[in-house]
């Protein structure tokens, strides 16, 4: 016996509110960081583990990296932190395939095969990242 197929909605919209509601509440993130300067003090804390280590977190230069792309300066965004405009970028992709697959009608499938190494290798990535950035032969990626 086949399987049969499952019917497909009349209208996309509810179909799409998953990845739509997605890209709301990113893009407020993103409104609301290009309207106030994390460059500037007051409107953000500051980083708990570089105030209290002295060390650059992974995660140091995000919000500047976030307000450099909202702005379009990729050469700041980089500047401020790296690793960060490799993830939106990378998001981008994702969320655009998720997208795109599901404006067809057809089920999510990950367009890679996660595997535990993977994992592992974003983890690998993130720690030299964090290293590099804190030696100075990183001193260009410090936020």
């Amino acid at each position: 016996m086949t399987a049969r197929p499952r019917p497909r909605s009349r209208t996309a919209v509810p179909r799409l509110a998953a990845p739509l509601g997605v890209l709301a509440g990113l893009g407020a993130a993103f409104a609301y960081v290009a309207a106030f300067d994390p460059n500037e003090p007051g409107h953000y804390p500051t980083c708990p583990v570089l105030s209290v280590t002295g060390f650059a977190c992974p995660g140091c230069g995000g919000l500047r990296c976030a307000y450099a792309v909202a702005h379009g300066d990729l050469g700041a965004a980089l500047g401020a932190n790296a690793l960060a405009v490799a993830a939106f970028a990378l998001f981008a992709l994702l969320w655009t395939h998720w997208f795109v697959r599901t404006a067809r009608g057809l089920p999510y499938a990950f367009p890679v095969r996660l595997r535990a190494w993977h994992g592992w290798a974003a983890c690998a990535l993130t720690a030299a990242f964090t290293v590099v950035r804190n030696t100075p032969l990183g001193a260009g990626l410090t936020p």
